[in-house]
């Protein structure tokens, strides 16, 4: 009888699965580059690039920060995940696997710690935004970020109007000439839904008032406890994002690993 003979089918790398990531990590890549440019666009506006020390002048938090930071670990990653899978390069694969997996786990231990150590996580809340409440008026994007959340959330400082006594143009110290002495921005004021013009003065002195006459000029509760508030109403939806960005950490992380065993079961071979 003829001897029968097997045929074994030799490893192949899928491309459904290499095409994806490279496809989801090119979208990845020029995300990050487009917020890195605006972040360093920002700065160089407002003449950072040319002085570097004015990063550390500041007292509070530059949002222009968030751009750069968040800009450049997108397009490291975009670039480690998107070369990757193209040339098929396990290094810069593993690398992609390992920094996505160590992001994954960093927020994974910020959720944990948040949710144990809620009552620390409010006093630091309370101080970094009082932090910048002092250095409301030394950085635009600051004063716009911080009119924003003032606006959005209804409040005023981080536990009420009181905490702009810390900053040196509305304090309400004898010594301070500022026209905006014992007032607040107009961030914090109650708007009028008849108002066509906003009245950017509306704080002004508000809070030489009583604190029931004060109620319906501007909002009196603080920011820290409306972010609590807004995050309880909407805990779902803030769950259901949280969620959703890391079963996508995990999916990129599956899918450069399962890339790597390929292309070493393909070189297994040769």
């Amino acid at each position: 009888m003829p001897g029968k003979h097997q045929h074994f089918q030799d490893p192949e790398i899928g491309c459904c699965g290499k095409y994806f990531l490279f496809g989801f990590n090119i979208v990845f890549w020029v995300l990050g580059a487009l917020f890195l440019a605006i972040g360093l666009w920002a700065w160089g506006e407002k003449g950072v690039l040319s002085n570097i020390s004015a990063l550390t002048d500041l007292g509070g938090l530059d949002p222009v920060w968030l751009f750069v930071v968040v800009g450049g670990v997108m397009s490291v990653l975009g670039f480690a995940g998107c070369i990757g899978a193209l040339r098929e390069n396990t290094f810069l694969l593993k690398f992609f696997s390992v920094f996505l997996g160590l992001i994954f786990f960093l927020e994974l231990a910020t959720g944990i710690l948040a949710f144990v150590f809620k009552d620390w996580i409010r006093d630091q809340l309370n101080l970094f935004i009082n932090n910048n409440v002092k250095a409301y008026r030394d950085d635009i994007d600051l004063q716009n970020l911080i009119d924003f959340a003032q606006e959005y959330w209804s409040c005023c400082g981080a536990r009420g109007p009181n905490d702009w006594n810390l900053n040196i143009y509305f304090n309400c110290t004898d010594l301070n000439p500022s026209r905006e002495r014992c007032g607040v921005p107009f961030s914090c004021c109650v708007r009028d839904p008849a108002e066509d013009v906003l009245n950017t003065q509306c704080g002004y002195d508000i809070r030489l008032k009583l604190e029931l006459e004060q109620q319906g000029s501007i909002h009196t509760k603080g920011c820290v406890g409306q972010f609590e508030k807004w995050l309880q109403d909407n805990l779902i939806v803030v769950a259901g994002v949280l969620v959703g960005i890391a079963l996508l950490q995990i999916f990129g992380i599956c899918l450069a690993q399962n890339l790597v065993s390929d292309i070493k079961a393909v070189k297994a071979n040769w």
